[in-house]
Protein backbone atom coordinates (compact mmCIF):
# COMPACT_ATOMS: atom_id res chain seq x y z
CA UNK A 1 0.00 0.00 0.00
CA UNK A 2 1.62 3.36 -0.67
CA UNK A 3 2.39 5.67 2.28
CA UNK A 4 2.26 9.26 2.26
CA UNK A 5 5.28 10.52 4.24
CA UNK A 6 3.70 11.56 7.48
CA UNK A 7 4.95 14.39 9.86
CA UNK A 8 4.17 12.48 13.11
CA UNK A 9 6.39 9.01 11.66
CA UNK A 10 9.59 8.99 12.31
CA UNK A 11 12.11 7.52 9.96
CA UNK A 12 12.11 3.73 11.73
CA UNK A 13 8.16 3.45 10.81
CA UNK A 14 8.93 3.47 7.28
CA UNK A 15 11.94 1.88 7.04
CA UNK A 16 10.07 -1.39 9.45
CA UNK A 17 6.49 -2.05 7.80
CA UNK A 18 4.06 -2.10 8.74
CA UNK A 19 3.31 -0.72 12.39
CA UNK A 20 2.42 -3.41 14.68
CA UNK A 21 2.66 -3.50 18.39
CA UNK A 22 4.86 -6.51 18.43
CA UNK A 23 6.94 -4.46 16.18
CA UNK A 24 7.16 -1.61 18.29
CA UNK A 25 7.80 -3.41 21.15
CA UNK A 26 10.41 -4.93 19.40
CA UNK A 27 12.18 -1.48 18.19
CA UNK A 28 12.06 -0.58 22.05
CA UNK A 29 14.19 -4.06 22.95
CA UNK A 30 16.69 -3.28 20.03
CA UNK A 31 17.24 0.31 21.17
CA UNK A 32 18.13 -0.67 24.36
CA UNK A 33 20.65 -3.26 23.68
CA UNK A 34 21.91 -0.51 20.80
CA UNK A 35 22.62 1.83 23.80
CA UNK A 36 24.24 -1.00 26.30
CA UNK A 37 26.62 -2.00 23.06
CA UNK A 38 27.27 1.98 23.08
CA UNK A 39 28.24 1.79 26.10
CA UNK A 40 30.79 -0.70 26.02
CA UNK A 41 32.75 2.09 24.24
CA UNK A 42 34.24 3.74 27.14
CA UNK A 43 37.29 5.54 27.76
CA UNK A 44 37.82 6.89 31.33
CA UNK A 45 39.62 10.02 31.72
CA UNK A 46 41.69 10.87 34.83
CA UNK A 47 40.29 13.89 36.08
CA UNK A 48 36.32 13.24 35.69
CA UNK A 49 34.37 9.85 37.36
CA UNK A 50 32.41 10.75 33.99
CA UNK A 51 33.99 8.28 31.13
CA UNK A 52 33.59 9.33 27.43
CA UNK A 53 31.37 6.41 25.81
CA UNK A 54 29.07 6.32 22.38
CA UNK A 55 25.99 6.23 25.10
CA UNK A 56 24.86 10.24 24.06
CA UNK A 57 24.96 9.02 20.48
CA UNK A 58 22.93 6.21 20.97
CA UNK A 59 20.26 7.77 22.91
CA UNK A 60 19.53 10.86 20.79
CA UNK A 61 19.29 8.68 17.64
CA UNK A 62 17.18 6.25 19.47
CA UNK A 63 14.77 9.09 20.67
CA UNK A 64 15.29 10.46 16.91
CA UNK A 65 14.63 7.00 15.18
CA UNK A 66 12.00 5.70 17.44
CA UNK A 67 9.55 8.73 18.42
CA UNK A 68 9.09 10.26 21.96
CA UNK A 69 7.05 7.90 23.74
CA UNK A 70 9.01 4.76 22.49
CA UNK A 71 11.93 6.72 22.65
CA UNK A 72 12.01 7.14 25.94
CA UNK A 73 10.74 3.72 26.87
CA UNK A 74 14.07 2.18 25.27
CA UNK A 75 16.04 3.95 27.14
CA UNK A 76 14.00 3.06 30.58
CA UNK A 77 14.15 -0.27 29.39
CA UNK A 78 18.23 -0.02 29.29
CA UNK A 79 18.29 1.67 32.91
CA UNK A 80 16.18 -1.19 33.82
CA UNK A 81 18.60 -3.96 32.57
CA UNK A 82 21.79 -2.19 34.46
CA UNK A 83 19.20 -1.87 37.60
CA UNK A 84 18.60 -5.83 37.76
CA UNK A 85 22.64 -6.14 37.19
CA UNK A 86 22.81 -7.05 33.59
CA UNK A 87 26.29 -5.50 32.54
CA UNK A 88 24.96 -2.54 30.19
CA UNK A 89 26.07 0.65 31.59
CA UNK A 90 29.53 1.77 30.74
CA UNK A 91 32.78 -0.38 30.74
CA UNK A 92 30.12 -3.09 31.36
CA UNK A 93 29.29 -2.20 34.97
CA UNK A 94 25.95 -2.69 36.18
CA UNK A 95 23.35 -2.64 39.43
CA UNK A 96 21.00 0.16 41.12
CA UNK A 97 24.16 1.94 43.04
CA UNK A 98 24.59 3.85 39.14
CA UNK A 99 22.07 5.73 40.15
CA UNK A 100 23.32 7.27 43.03
CA UNK A 101 26.92 7.61 41.38
CA UNK A 102 28.03 10.89 39.85
CA UNK A 103 26.73 9.57 36.06
CA UNK A 104 23.65 8.98 37.71
CA UNK A 105 21.75 12.33 36.50
CA UNK A 106 23.33 11.66 32.89
CA UNK A 107 21.23 8.34 33.05
CA UNK A 108 18.56 9.71 33.84
CA UNK A 109 19.04 12.74 31.55
CA UNK A 110 19.38 9.92 28.92
CA UNK A 111 15.34 9.85 29.22
CA UNK A 112 14.13 12.79 29.20
CA UNK A 113 16.55 13.60 26.04
CA UNK A 114 15.76 11.07 24.32
CA UNK A 115 11.80 11.80 24.65
CA UNK A 116 12.53 15.44 24.12
CA UNK A 117 14.28 14.72 20.66
CA UNK A 118 12.07 11.74 19.75
CA UNK A 119 9.35 14.77 19.71
CA UNK A 120 11.03 17.28 17.72
CA UNK A 121 11.94 15.01 15.15
CA UNK A 122 7.98 13.69 15.57
CA UNK A 123 7.70 16.78 13.75
CA UNK A 124 10.01 16.81 10.87
CA UNK A 125 13.24 18.22 12.71
CA UNK A 126 15.08 15.17 11.82
CA UNK A 127 14.41 16.18 7.93
CA UNK A 128 16.97 18.65 7.01
CA UNK A 129 20.59 19.40 8.24
CA UNK A 130 20.22 22.61 10.02
CA UNK A 131 17.01 20.97 12.31
CA UNK A 132 18.60 17.80 13.25
CA UNK A 133 21.71 18.98 14.53
CA UNK A 134 19.71 21.97 16.71
CA UNK A 135 17.43 18.63 17.89
CA UNK A 136 20.99 16.62 18.92
CA UNK A 137 22.09 19.71 20.82
CA UNK A 138 19.04 20.19 22.58
CA UNK A 139 19.15 16.81 23.77
CA UNK A 140 22.31 17.05 24.85
CA UNK A 141 21.70 20.20 26.54
CA UNK A 142 18.59 17.95 28.65
CA UNK A 143 21.56 15.55 29.46
CA UNK A 144 23.78 18.10 30.89
CA UNK A 145 20.61 19.77 32.68
CA UNK A 146 20.37 16.45 34.71
CA UNK A 147 23.96 15.35 34.80
CA UNK A 148 25.86 18.48 35.73
CA UNK A 149 23.68 19.53 39.04
CA UNK A 150 24.34 15.77 40.45
CA UNK A 151 27.85 15.68 39.61
CA UNK A 152 28.05 18.59 41.44
CA UNK A 153 27.15 16.83 44.49
CA UNK A 154 30.20 14.59 43.73
CA UNK A 155 33.04 16.90 42.58
CA UNK A 156 31.96 20.51 43.88
CA UNK A 157 30.22 23.25 42.15
CA UNK A 158 33.82 24.63 41.39
CA UNK A 159 34.97 22.11 39.22
CA UNK A 160 31.49 20.75 37.95
CA UNK A 161 32.37 22.17 34.50
CA UNK A 162 35.68 20.81 34.15
CA UNK A 163 34.90 17.30 35.21
CA UNK A 164 31.13 16.92 33.43
CA UNK A 165 30.96 19.17 30.49
CA UNK A 166 34.19 21.08 28.76
CA UNK A 167 36.12 18.10 28.18
CA UNK A 168 32.74 16.06 26.10
CA UNK A 169 31.99 19.15 24.12
CA UNK A 170 34.09 18.22 20.94
CA UNK A 171 32.97 14.37 21.48
CA UNK A 172 29.36 15.86 21.77
CA UNK A 173 29.93 18.20 18.36
CA UNK A 174 31.04 15.08 15.96
CA UNK A 175 28.41 13.00 17.35
CA UNK A 176 25.93 16.20 16.36
CA UNK A 177 27.56 16.32 12.78
CA UNK A 178 27.12 12.13 12.72
CA UNK A 179 23.39 12.56 13.58
CA UNK A 180 22.60 15.45 11.83
CA UNK A 181 23.66 14.06 8.31
CA UNK A 182 22.71 10.66 8.63
CA UNK A 183 19.22 11.30 9.33
CA UNK A 184 18.26 13.50 6.79
CA UNK A 185 20.40 10.99 4.43
CA UNK A 186 17.84 8.71 5.64
CA UNK A 187 15.08 10.69 4.56
CA UNK A 188 16.00 11.40 1.33
CA UNK A 189 16.29 7.92 0.68
CA UNK A 190 12.77 7.41 1.80
CA UNK A 191 11.49 9.88 -0.68
CA UNK A 192 12.98 7.89 -3.25
CA UNK A 193 11.55 5.17 -2.51
CA UNK A 194 8.06 6.62 -2.01
CA UNK A 195 8.38 8.64 -5.44
CA UNK A 196 9.25 5.27 -7.19
CA UNK A 197 6.88 3.19 -5.41
CA UNK A 198 3.78 2.88 -7.74
CA UNK A 199 0.31 4.02 -5.84
CA UNK A 200 -2.46 1.32 -5.23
Amino acid sequence: MYREVSVRWTLVDYLVWPRTLGRDAALVVAGSLLIALAAQVAIPLPFTPVPVTGQTLAVLLIGALLGSRRGAMSVGLYLAEGALGLPVFAGGASGPARFLGPTGGYLLGFVAAAGVVGYLCERGWDRRVSTAALAMLIGNGVIYLFGLPWLAGFVGIEKVLMAGLWPFIPGDLLKVALAAGLLPAGWHLVRSLERERPRQ
